[in-house]
């Protein structure tokens, strides 16, 4: 028997290939129907579920869960996703489609599996663009400008219903015959079926096998056998009944304060949902510690693959999707290199490699003289190589997510008070502006704790860190971000950005000529041949920079979610993004995403297990009287 590779890896689907129809190897069944797989799909699922009917009648704002029980070769979603640019209203709604997949397909076999269904090419190739690698755990995919959103579990599928937030509208019973893949139609997977549901849910499956119906009768489904398709005798549809209809969601008005990269791409996040948003700031879009020229795209993944790493990879790969949309304008994926820089980075780095197996399009290791090649830079060691990361302009990124017509924008208005009265948010600035709002999110870095009206403290703590501008002929300039005890990025115009300080007694706003030279000797030492000739002896009082202060929390995890108020717990009005520290280009897309899910009642992009490390009772603590 194979054995199960390290983590994060999932073993992939081992197919046969019968006049380009796949079948499963280790379950001896085809993943769609020889004859018309996709006609089979719409009859089944599509026209059994009246999802024509039902997507058309979705409110403003609104949205359509459809869960699956086996993602496959992705069939079922692209012709749902096909049927709702044929029939979802004309206002704003958001499809989302739940799906799991315990063996799932390589790329290449899933290119190979879709290219049957020329008149689906144009949604295969957008699936097929931000397919994820093959990593265990969840993952979000934003489809058709926000409009469709895909949560696919790779894993077990008794893992993904336990640790997946979400009621479902309809649900595609599919996956392979009960007879072939006896755990997926087990009593305790019909039980948490139900459980997703709502008043009103309907399902549909190809099978008509007597234990499934009787099984979803008594989980409360009211179930009717029905003709099959071609071939197929019989299938089952079902609907669940309840006396208590499924509540509407209201759609409230929402304030975030604070515009930097995390503030502007929830604002954006929300506002291509349909939801308008104020955003305000004391300055304007990107001007904090969003409002660096260049930033790097990285993560330093643990050695351990444990709930902190997951995080952090599932950050990573959801950045890179987010930001391919300004490809070229405000985001270069250049590739990045994490440099082995010292004996203890190397050693790392080497445990790193041997506990875990991550697939080459997230990062591979390389030699000193690849790491040369790749960067364009003579390298004292290699490392890993991250093909998909490379460096945004933030603060023109910031600039583009907060250009929306349903963001409404009010910088230059620094907020002093944030207070609840009569059920809604009413916030106070400095230059006497006074708005109110449903709810509110605090995306104000380290200040954020002066906003929050409880009476206890949260650990947040502000960290100097200051970047220095160094000029592109001073350099051996790289082709690619490399990072070590500094990150050093590709010239942008006649400079290129290298930093940041990490200064945690240092509260200084303007640069400095001693950070600057610190920047340089670091520099200097993790890559010696970077200088070149016409550099002579590069000092601190030649260059530009910029100081800014980087947020983060007492067990340097970032923090999304409702407030904790220390008395009666969470606050369903009040919400928190913040504590990013120094990789909150990466953490903010994925966060903003989770957070939009909260704030609109859609299903959440994060199972429980990382939500929990997000929450802000972590950092509250009550106040200490100190004699």
């Amino acid at each position: 028997m194979d054995r199960a590779p390290l983590p994060p890896g999932i073993e992939p689907a081992e197919l046969a290939w019968h006049d380009g129809v796949p079948e499963s190897i280790r379950f001896g069944d085809v993943y769609f129907s020889p004859d018309n797989g996709l006609e089979e799909t719409r009859y089944v699922f599509l026209q059994h579920n009246q999802l024509p009917e039902r997507f058309a009648q979705i409110p403003e704002g609104g949205n359509f869960v459809i869960a699956e029980n086996g993602f496959g070769t992705g069939l079922n979603f692209l012709a749902a996703w096909q049927a709702w640019q044929r029939h979802a209203p004309a206002h704003a709604a958001t499809l989302h489609f739940v799906s799991v997949e315990r063996f799932p397909l390589t790329h290449e076999d899933l290119a190979r599996a879709l290219a049957k269904w020329p008149e689906l090419a144009a949604l295969a190739d957008e699936l097929l663009l931000h397919y994820p690698p093959l990593v265990r755990g969840v993952h979000r995919l934003v489809l058709a400008g926000g409009q469709v959103r895909l949560t696919l579990f790779f894993g077990d599928i008794t893992d993904a219903w336990q640790s997946l937030d979400f009621q479902a509208d309809a649900w595609f019973l599919d996956g392979f015959a009960p007879s072939r893949n006896p755990d997926m139609w087990l009593e305790n997977i019909i039980n948490k079926i139900r459980a997703h549901s709502r008043p009103g849910t309907t399902l549909a499956t190809f099978t008509s096998v007597g234990r499934i119906r009787r099984a979803l009768m008594e989980a409360g489904f009211r179930m009717e056998k029905t003709v099959g398709y071609g071939r197929k005798r019989d299938m089952l549809k079902g609907v669940l009944v309840s006396e208590n209809p499924a509540p509407t969601e209201q759609q409230e008005s929402i304030a975030i304060i604070g515009a930097g990269v995390a503030g502007c791409a929830l604002a954006r996040n929300l506002a291509d949902r349909g939801y308008p948003v104020t955003l305000i700031d004391a300055h304007g879009p990107g001007t904090a510690a969003s409002g660096n020229a260049q930033g790097a795209l990285y993560v330093k993944l643990g050695v351990e693959f444990n709930d902190q790493t997951e995080l952090a990879l599932t950050s990573l790969t959801f950045a890179q999707r987010f930001y391919h949309n300004w490809r070229d304008q405000h985001w270069h994926p250049t590739g990045l290199l994490q440099l082995a820089h010292n004996p203890q980075e190397a050693d790392r780095q080497r445990r790193f490699l041997q506990r875990n197996d991550y697939p080459r399009s997230i990062f591979y290791p390389v030699t000193r003289e690849q790491a040369s090649a790749l960067t364009g830079v003579p390298t004292e060691s290699g490392g890993l190589w991250f093909p998909g990361s490379g460096w945004l302009e933030p603060a023109h990124l910031c600039k583009e997510l907060a250009n929306h017509p349903l963001i409404s924008t009010l910088f230059h208005s620094e907020v002093n008070n944030l207070r609840r009265s009569a059920g809604t948010w009413s916030i106070s600035t400095e230059n006497n502006r006074s708005i109110t709002a449903d709810r509110v999110v605090i995306c104000s870095g380290h200040l954020s704790p002066e906003l929050i009206p409880t009476k206890g403290r949260f650990r947040l703590k502000a960290i100097r860190g200051q970047v220095s501008h160094l000029p592109a002929t001073a350099l051996r300039g790289p082709t690619a971000v490399i990072c070590g005890n500094r990150y050093l990025n590709p010239a942008l115009g006649e400079f290129a950005v290298t930093g940041a300080t990490f200064d945690l007694r240092d509260n200084n706003p303007s640069p400095t000529v001693e950070s600057h030279n610190e920047n340089i000797d670091e520099l200097g030492s993790m890559l010696p041949a970077v200088f070149s000739n016409e550099s002579n002896a590069l000092r601190g009082e030649e260059l530009n920079g910029r100081v800014a202060f980087r947020c983060t929390t007492h067990d340097y995890q970032p923090v999304a979610g409702p407030v904790f108020d220390g008395e009666t717990g969470d606050l369903d009005s009040l919400y928190l993004l913040t504590g990013l520290g120094s990789k909150g280009l990466t953490y903010a897309p994925l966060l903003a995403e989770y957070l939009g899910d909260l704030l609109t009642g859609q299903p959440p992009c994060l199972p429980a297990n990382l939500a929990k490390r997000l929450e802000t009772r972590r950092l509250y603590q009550t106040n200490v009287v100190v004699s």
